[in-house]
C-alpha cells in the first residue's frame, strides 16, 4: 500500500506499540526506536530487526538512517510521562523531553526529514475549569511533566521558522484501553494511570484503589478527565502524519472525545463491566492535579476529518479483557 518509511521514537511503549501496529498493518515501513525504558519488545516482536534498542541520541538516529534509508516521517512517544514523579524529579522531565528531544530536531534538520508528529499532552493546559478546552486556550502547566510538553511545542514553533522542520502536537487527554486487533495492551512499570489501576484492583492485584482528593470543585468533589482510545488515538496519529507529510503545515490539535468522566464514574462503570465490587478509599489530593480536563476535539475534526469511534464502556471493556487475560501483562506473553 505505502512505501514510505516511518521512524516510531519510543514505538514499544504502549501508545507507540498500538500506533506501530496501525501503521504496519496500513503497509507502511516501520523502524522502532526505544530504549525499553517502559516499553516491552513483545509488543511489536512481529518488527523483528526493524527494531533498535537504544537511547536517542543525534549519532544513533544518524545510524538508523545510514541503516536503513530515506526516512519519510518520524512520530515522537519517547517522553516521561508521570505528572507526580516529573514533580518529585524535575530535572529527569527537563532532561529526557526537552533536551534529549531536541536531539531529534537537530538529526531532522541534517537528515532533511520534514514531518514530525509529537506526542504532546492536555497538561499544557494547566487547571483550566470552565467548559471544554480549546486549542486556543492558554497554556499554563501547574506541573513539569506538562511545562516540558509545552516548551518542546514551542522550540517545535522555531524549528520550523528556522529550519522549516515541519510538525503536527497531538494534545492528548487521558489515553486508555486496549487494542482490537493484537494482544497488547497497558503495562507501565510503575503504573499511575487510572483505569489500569482499577482493574488491578478489580482482579486482586491491589487492595485498594486511591481516590486523590474528594474535595475538588465537580459534581462528586473527584477530578474529572477525558478518556480516549488507544485505538482511536493510533488513527488520528495516521491521519496526522499523513496530512502532514502532504500539506507540509504545522497545526496542534486536541485528542480527546469531549465528554468527562470523574473518578467515582470510571470506578462504577468498572464496577459494572467487571462485575467486581471494587474497594476504593479516598487519600490526600496529589501536587499538580487539576480538576478537570476536557476537550473542545472539533478543530481536528474540521481539519483532518478525524473524530473517536469509542467510548468510554469500549475503553474498558478492552481494557479488562487485557487485564484479565494478561494479569502480569507482558511477563509471561506468548508470542
Amino acid at each position: 500500500m505505502h512505501n514510505k518509511q516511518i521512524l516510531v521514537l519510543g514505538g514499544a511503549g504502549y501508545i507507540g506499540s498500538h500506533i506501530t501496529e496501525r501503521l504496519s498493518a496500513k503497509g507502511y515501513k516501520v523502524i522502532v526506536l526505544d530504549n525499553l525504558y517502559s516499553g516491552h519488545i513483545k509488543s511489536i516482536d512481529y518488527l523483528e530487526d526493524r527494531v533498535i534498542i537504544a537511547d536517542i541520541t543525534q549519532k544513533t538516529l544518524h545510524e538508523v538512517h545510514e541503516r536503513f534509508g530515506k526516512i519519510d516521517g518520524i512520530i515522537h512517544f519517547a517522553g516521561y510521562i508521570e505528572v507526580g514523579e516529573s514533580m518529585k524529579n524535575p530535572y529527569k522531565y527537563i532532561q529526557n523531553n526537552i533536551s534529549r528531544s531536541a536531539e531529534i530536531l537537530e538529526f531532522m534538520k541534517d537528515a532533511d526529514i520534514r514531518s514530525l508528529v509529537f506526542s504532546s499532552s492536555a497538561a499544557v493546559y494547566g487547571d483550566k475549569n470552565k467548559g471544554k478546552i480549546t486549542e486556543r486556550t492558554r497554556k499554563k502547566p501547574i506541573n513539569v511533566y506538562g511545562l516540558t510538553k509545552s516548551v518542546f511545542e514551542d522550540i517545535l514553533f522555531h524549528y520550523d521558522n528556522i529550519f522549516g522542520v515541519k510538525s503536527i502536537c497531538l494534545r492528548y487527554f487521558n489515553a486508555a484501553g486496549a487494542s482490537h486487533f493484537r494482544n497488547i495492551g497497558e503495562d507501565h512499570p510503575n503504573e499511575s494511570h487510572l483505569i489500569p489501576l482499577v482493574l488491578k484492583t478489580a482482579l486482586g492485584q491491589r487492595d485498594t484503589i486511591n481516590i486523590y482528593g474528594d474535595d475538588y470543585d465537580t459534581p462528586d468533589g473527584t477530578c474529572i478527565r477525558d478518556y480516549i482510545h488507544v485505538d482511536d488515538l493510533a488513527e488520528a496519529h495516521i491521519f496526522a502524519l499523513e496530512t502532514l507529510m502532504e500539506k507540509q503545515q504545522n497545526h496542534i490539535f486536541n485528542l480527546g472525545v469531549g465528554r468527562g468522566y470523574s473518578i467515582k464514574e470510571i470506578i462504577d462503570i468498572s464496577k459494572k463491566i467487571t462485575k467486581i465490587d471494587i474497594p476504593s478509599k479516598i487519600a490526600d489530593r496529589r501536587e499538580g492535579d487539576p480538576a478537570i480536563l476536557v476537550a473542545d476535539c472539533d478543530l481536528i475534526f474540521q481539519k483532518l476529518g478525524w473524530k473517536a469511534k469509542y467510548d468510554i464502556n469500549d475503553i474498558i471493556k478492552t481494557a479488562w479483557n487485557w487485564h484479565s487475560k494478561n494479569p502480569e501483562g507482558f511477563k509471561d506473553l506468548k508470542k
